[in-house]
């Protein structure tokens, strides 16, 4: 196993699936990555590929050899479990309960999905949905986790508070494998003023939803102000966030032990880039 790794420091990005799961661990070592993030079928549209047992065999064996963890699947952007429309909330409940299936083949890694956007039904009607559809796909002997990524606020998204998560939560029957990931660009979008108040963001995570609950950072610049609710990504240190205040987030204590994935606007050689100028920003204590 490789272990060079001083620091302990998570960090990958989000890539292309369509090469296989073996393909996307090679193309993370070669980034400069120990860990990844991929769409588990097409972002916009429902399509998936079924698991070829030859490549997972392979990408264990290639991620165990290197130590290249956790990967996270990220939901397609068109599930939206409180969707207004049965249809849609149907379908959402369906690429669930298969992506879930499917990500057992990896066991102990992550899934991650926007909670959903209500529709003009309100917020509570949307936390309703949500726990209902998770109560239906999540089951308590699966070794993957769960994540609800924390948004911004745009339009009528569910999750745009560290209440509002909490709420989600709190109405499932299995949490054994429930976390959340954290959106640097999400929260600073959503009024969470991770510049100036860092310390105290965390510890207002801490009282609502609780530290052990927090798994994964997406690690992302911001294009808009603080609480503008827009959520457009930045390349890091090009944004209204930051390389100073990104640099506080990857060393705080409190969040140093969690992967770090990133979501920017870029290709292969921007996200190496990225990765060596946050290693570079990473401390040795």
């Amino acid at each position: 196993m490789n272990t060079d790794n001083p620091t302990g420091f998570r960090i990958g990005c989000h890539l292309s699936s369509s090469g296989g799961y073996l393909s996307m661990a090679r193309t993370a070592l070669s980034i400069g990555a120990n860990t990844f993030q991929f769409f588990t079928r097409n972002p916009r549209g429902g399509a998936a590929k079924e698991m070829d047992p030859k490549d997972i065999e392979s990408f264990l064996e290639f991620t165990a050899q290197h130590d290249i963890r956790p990967v996270m699947a990220h939901a397609p952007y068109t599930l939206n479990l409180c969707a207004a429309e049965q249809g849609i909330r149907d379908f959402a409940l369906r690429t669930l309960i298969d992506d879930l299936r499917r990500m057992e083949f990896m066991p102990g890694n992550y899934y991650n999905l926007h909670p959903g956007s209500h529709v003009q039904q309100g917020v509570e009607k949307g936390i309703e949905l949500i726990s209902e559809a998770l109560n239906q796909a999540i089951k308590p002997e699966q070794t993957t986790w769960v994540l609800l990524e924390t948004m911004s606020g745009k339009g009528s998204e569910v999750g745009r508070t560290f209440e509002e998560i909490r709420s989600i939560i709190d109405r499932l029957e299995h949490t054994e494998r429930v976390g959340v990931c954290m959106d640097t660009c999400h929260i600073y979008d959503a009024g969470y003023d991770i510049i100036n108040e860092l310390d105290q963001v965390i510890g207002h995570f801490d009282r609502v939803i609780g530290l052990d609950r927090l798994k994964a950072i997406h690690i992302n610049d911001t294009k808009n102000p603080f609480g503008s609710h827009k959520d457009r990504h930045e390349v890091i240190g090009q944004g209204h966030l930051g390389i100073k205040a990104l640099k506080q987030v990857i060393n705080h204590p409190a969040l140093r032990h969690l992967p770090f994935f990133l979501e920017t606007p870029n290709e292969l050689p921007g996200y190496a880039a990225e990765i060596a100028l946050l290693k570079t920003e990473r401390t040795g204590t």
